[in-house]
């Protein structure tokens, strides 16, 4: 019997042991903690996205909607999704030349975002990989070298390791490397980690990123002593190279007259996973055809390990995920059994979506914001519940955010904190990282309710016997009061944007210098370029005539394939330059014309 099916009736024979066939129309904390106690237990591991621990939480949800009385949205209360959940090595992986023949995972391995495809053709050392012209730097390691066809040798990092303010930080990440490369015909790269890196030449890891772009051409990393192999008629060691080009800070490209064989074989492994979608029809004959969203991510980190995003990636074990974000899911629960105890007094239509892949990159609210349910113009609010079980007896305060992308949420926020054992800090910042910044990206207001990280966050010790449930209680029943004064409105909350709506911060902790003022697809859907999901007002990119839903093909003439094309092109402009920006828009090219 499969292993999805042995879970799955396993389930069935105990959920009358965890669930509720009928709820307690009231938010109690009892309920919350039987509810915190299945999802964080070990038999879910962790509820990975694409696992059937991870379907069994959404069954489980489910369920509770079905008690409460929901209306089940889409396949009977599932919106499935694909995910890709591993990256492993095919067969086809070699590398040779001159006799030499390489062992992969010892002398050599393909990069997770590495291409599949053979290349057999001679190779040039391009230093650092740089092709910099800026008034501060210049740096053009393909200067005086033809690379079209060929495997190029470059090193990782820059000659400024230690300098976190170096000039050289927006052209240093590989993926901006690779586009360098091939932008000038490079048939394929050999990466080469320095000794100021790695003393050990340790290859890279191949780690699942959760995005099915590829770099176009096969993008191999090799060990040390396999490129001085290919060095040794030249005269130079990678050592020396490295050395000579961080003293002198000029390039020292040159052919090396070797062909080489290497084949990329980088297989993506796919899984589908789902949001859980559960509606209570509003009662106005007009305002029931507006929806209030109240959402939650249900999935984690299951069994942690290196690049799951855990805190401790050494250490593979269960990571329960009671805080982060049982707590969560369980508010959404426990909300949609309350607002269903008085559905008769709701005037407008309330979602409940407990979303997947969020700790993955907000993929289960964007595919939400892509694929909706429902007309998002009629999506009024968006309240968002991200570890509500931690609250803090010294501190005595819990978090909402997104309190400016509306002119009314503050006031009615206050209406219902004077009774509250703790006090209620407003934010107002729109964007943030959790489900709550798909839906502020598509101008809809947003109320993001948190107790805090703390230092269990994403380790297997976020636990549920640490979670404060009868505080939980309280900030269900204060949120429950906020969402019934909204959804009683006789008008709509009055959107406004309150910061940015993207994140100007790249992937290796440093802040881009310039921006477009845009919230770019993250999540990597569209293949033709880099969507766009979100215009800053009064950005550059509002200035420029860009619009929601643009796919940027080029930066001032540089192609753009995706988001990290995107980030690469704009970390070599500058600020205050004007630039074209070619997008597709309903099919069609347009130019626009940006100022930085």
């Amino acid at each position: 019997m499969k292993i999805r099916e042995t879970l799955i009736i396993t389930y069935l024979l105990s959920i009358s042991f965890v669930a509720f066939p009928q709820r307690n129309p009231e938010i109690t904390a009892g309920e919350i903690k039987a509810d915190v106690y299945y999802l964080a237990s070990d038999s879910l591991k962790g509820r990975k996205p694409g696992t059937p621990e991870s379907d069994l939480a959404a069954e489980y949800i489910r369920e509770q909607f079905k008690a409460s009385g929901l209306k089940l949205i889409t396949d009977n209360g599932f919106q499935y999704f694909e995910i890709v959940t591993d990256v492993t090595l095919g067969e086809k992986n070699f590398l040779t030349f001159h006799g030499f023949q390489g062992t992969v995972k010892k002398d050599f391995t393909p990069l997770v975002f590495s291409s599949n495809g053979e290349v057999n053709a001679p190779v040039v050392f391009a230093g650092y990989g740089f092709d910099i012209d800026q008034d501060s730097v210049k740096w053009k390691d393909y200067e005086g070298v033809d690379v079209k066809g060929k495997w190029v040798i470059i090193f990782r990092g820059d000659p400024e390791l230690d300098n976190s303010e170096s000039k050289f930080i927006p052209y240093s990440e590989i993926r901006g490397k690779v586009l360098t490369a091939k932008d000038h015909g490079a048939y394929g790269v050999l990466l080469i980690t320095p000794r100021a890196i790695d003393k050990d030449d340790k290859l890279m890891v191949l780690r699942t990123e959760n995005n099915e772009v590829t770099a176009g051409i096969p993008v191999i990393n090799i060990k040390r002593d396999v490129g001085n192999l290919l060095l040794q008629a030249s005269g130079f060691t990678l050592d020396s190279l490295e050395r000579t080009l961080n003293r002198t800070r000029k390039p020292m490209s040159f052919t090396i007259p070797v062909p080489v064989t290497g084949t990329s074989d980088v297989i993506q492994k796919k899984a589908r996973t789902e949001n859980v979608i559960g509606m209570i029809e509003g009662t106005d004959p007009v305002l029931k055809d507006e929806y209030i969203v109240i959402g939650g991510h249900y999935d984690h980190l299951g069994f942690g390990g290196p690049g799951s995003g855990s805190r401790m990636p050494d250490t593979v074990a269960i990571h329960n995920g009671a805080d982060d974000n049982a707590s969560g899911t369980v508010m959404v629960i426990e909300l949609a059994g309350k607002l269903a105890s008085v559905k008769s007094q709701l005037k407008r239509s309330i979602l409940f979506i407990s979303f997947s892949g969020e700790e993955m990159g907000l993929l289960g609210s964007k595919y939400f914001i892509d694929h909706p349910v429902v007309n998002l113009k009629k999506i009024k609010a968006m309240f968002n519940f991200d570890m509500v079980g931690r609250y803090d007896k010294e501190k005595k305060s819990i978090s909402v955010s997104g309190t400016g992308t509306s002119l009314e949420a503050d006031s009615v926020l206050r209406m219902y904190e004077k009774s509250l054992p703790f006090t209620v800090t407003h934010s107002p910042e729109g964007f943030g990282p959790s489900d709550h910044a798909s839906f502020y990206a598509s101008n809809i207001p947003v109320f993001f309710y948190t107790t805090g990280v703390h230092m269990d966050y994403h380790t297997p010790f976020d636990r549920a016997d640490k979670l404060d449930y009868n505080a939980e209680k309280i900030i269900g029943d204060y949120a429950f009061n906020v969402i019934l004064n909204i959804d009683d409105m006789d008008h709509d909350l009055t959107f406004r944007e309150a910061g940015k709506k993207e994140s100007y911060t790249r992937g290796d902790g440093r802040r881009l210098k310039v921006t477009l003022g845009i919230m770019p697809d993250f999540a990597g859907t569209e293949t033709k370029g880099l969507r766009v999901d979100g215009v800053t007002k009064g950005g550059p990119a509002d200035h420029g005539g860009m619009k929601k839903g643009d796919i940027i093909t080029a930066l001032n003439g540089m192609k753009v394939g995706n988001i990290y094309e995107y980030m690469s092109r704009l970390g070599k402009l500058k600020p205050g330059q004007t630039i074209s920006v070619e997008v597709l828009r309903d099919g069609k090219t347009e130019v626009l014309i940006v100022q930085l």
